[in-house]
């Protein structure tokens, strides 16, 4: 039994389970569903490669201190530079993770007389730095432009003076959906705004040569864009780019930036050489992309529409346990999917994350669904001789990318 001291760690670990949130760490197993590794680079021969000739060239694996002490090294400043280039950016500043970048730009970038506009299922990251900076915040329906308009407009009239951050991210983690950028860009040109995209899950995969759904936004002075490292670049790390300013203003006032060791030098040579794969091999996001149409496609098939039209695909369940119980009857089979629950997604919509990578083909996604349309049969059976109606999986639409 846990001593006084942790009890009321242990109760809120029993009142966790007694919701059917309690999370435990598992090992990866069979087929990837449930990673972000999009273009399989995590395993690249030629990342690999690439960080082997930086060590035998003498690349430190750590840098040994904060960038504005002795940790700039030359691979984060050629990453910087490059990245620059490749979004066709004024700059770049490298982060150790999205989580950081996103936590640093908000929380320092915006004044104390400013206005956040959040969309309502932004990253948990986003939230936390929002919470740090001075700046008032508020949120707006999801993907909803005119919702987000209005709050600035409330906030003029209730004596706002400063200036308006609308914050977004381009494709939505758990929903698979895709932000309205143009509306959005077009909001924040009428209130003269900031706009900051999290890029997270559109790097690599959507957009020119993989550069992004904002590529068509990236590099004005009104726009800063993160582009996590660690998806579909298969490294870690976050690159935000901005107007230099902007960044020189990370660099003197981020305190996550200042104060942290920089990312690996090692990491930054495997970004640099993701940037460059990206450049060289555009059948990886080509491939990518048919095994989108190709599941989207039986999905349909199967179902009688599809949840998204992107790789992440929500195959929304509603009842936490029973979200639990097929995600566990999928990994006894052999697919590695996980079930996401409360409070990570809202209440009544826990549900299975179907990731789509290049790390899977069109024979593992179609065993994958006709896998789930079993377990599902079995699970009804088995509702309906307990006399308890299923809880009907959600389904949506089928909405193209923009």
């Amino acid at each position: 039994m846990p001593s006084d001291k942790l009890a009321i760690y242990a109760n809120d670990l029993q009142d966790l389970a007694a919701r059917d949130r309690l999370r435990r760490l598992s090992p990866r197993s069979g087929f990837d569903f449930s990673s972000n590794d999009y273009l399989g680079l995590a395993q690249s021969p030629r990342i690999k490669r690439a960080i082997a000739a930086a060590m035998e060239a003498g690349t430190p694996v750590g840098a040994g201190g904060a960038r504005l002490l002795r940790g700039n090294c030359a691979e984060h400043e050629r990453l910087e530079a490059e990245a620059a280039r490749f979004f066709g950016v004024d700059s770049a500043l490298v982060f150790g993770s999205g989580y950081v970048a996103n936590f640093a730009v908000l929380a320092t970038l915006p004044q104390a007389d400013d206005l956040l506009v959040l969309d309502a299922l932004v990253h948990a990251s986003t939230h936390e730095g929002a919470r740090a900076s001075r700046a008032r915040i508020c949120q707006f329906a999801h993907n909803d432009a005119s919702a987000a308009e209005d709050k600035i407009l409330a906030w003029r009239r209730d004596g706002g003076v400063g200036r308006p951050w609308i914050v977004v991210e381009s494709l939505y983690s758990m929903d698979g959906d895709i932000a309205p950028l143009n509306d959005l860009i077009a909001v924040a040109e009428r209130h003269d705004a900031f706009v900051v995209i999290d890029e997270a899950h559109a790097t690599g995969v959507h957009g020119p040569q993989g550069r992004g759904l904002a590529a068509r936004f990236e590099g004005r002075d009104d726009v800063v864009v993160v582009h996590t490292c660690g998806k579909a670049l298969g490294a870690a790390g976050a690159l935000v780019t901005a107007h230099r300013v902007l960044r020189d203003i990370l660099v003197n006032r981020a305190r996550p930036f200042i104060f942290a060791t920089a990312p690996s030098p090692l990491m930054a040579v495997a970004v640099t050489e993701a940037l460059a794969i990206l450049q060289d091999e555009p059948q990886r996001q080509q491939k990518l992309t048919e095994l989108m149409a190709f599941a989207h496609r039986a999905i349909v098939a199967r179902f009688g529409a599809t949840w998204s039209s992107t790789q992440i695909i929500p195959y929304i369940v509603g009842d936490n346990a029973r979200a639990m119980t097929l995600a566990a009857g999928l990994q006894r089979r052999g697919f590695d999917v996980r079930g996401i629950r409360p409070p990570t997604v809202p209440a009544g919509t826990a549900r299975l994350r179907l990731s789509l990578t290049l790390n899977v083909d069109e024979a593992a996604i179609t065993a994958l669904l006709d896998t789930l349309v079993e377990l599902e049969g079995e699970q009804q059976w088995r509702s309906a001789s307990s006399s308890r109606a299923p809880t009907p999986a959600s389904a949506r639409p089928y909405s193209p990318p923009a």
